[in-house]
C-alpha cells in the first residue's frame, strides 16, 4: 500500500476504473473552485455522480464517477480519503496526520 498521500489517491481512482467506472477523479476545493486532481479512466460524463468528500465538516474535495457504483461505497471511499485531500487546507494548528 503506498504511503504518499498523492499516490494513495491515484491508487484511489485506478482501483475505481479497475472495479468497472469508466472514469474516476478527485477535484480538490482551491479558492472555492472545484480543481481536478488525479484521475483514471476515460470520461463518460453523461454517467457521472459524485460525493462531497469532508475534513471536519469542511468540503475539501469531491470524488466523481462515470459508472455505475454503489453511493454507500463512494461515500465510504470520500471519509476514507478525507485526510488526504487537504490540498493547501490549514488545519488550524491541528497536528495532521493521515
Amino acid at each position: 500500500m503506498p504511503s504518499d498521500a498523492d499516490d494513495v489517491l491515484r491508487q484511489t481512482v485506478a482501483e475505481l476504473v479497475a472495479g468497472g467506472c469508466a472514469w474516476a477523479g478527485i477535484f480538490f476545493v482551491e479558492d472555492g473552485a472545484l480543481v481536478l486532481g488525479p484521475s483514471a479512466g476515460a470520461e463518460d460524463e453523461p454517467r457521472r455522480s459524485a460525493v462531497t468528500v469532508t475534513w471536519k465538516g469542511d468540503r475539501v474535495a469531491e470524488l466523481a464517477v462515470d459508472g455505475d457504483v454503489d453511493q454507500a461505497r463512494l461515500e465510504q471511499i470520500a471519509a476514507e480519503i478525507a485526510d488526504l485531500c487537504l490540498v493547501g487546507w490549514d488545519t488550524g494548528g491541528e497536528a495532521w496526520e493521515p
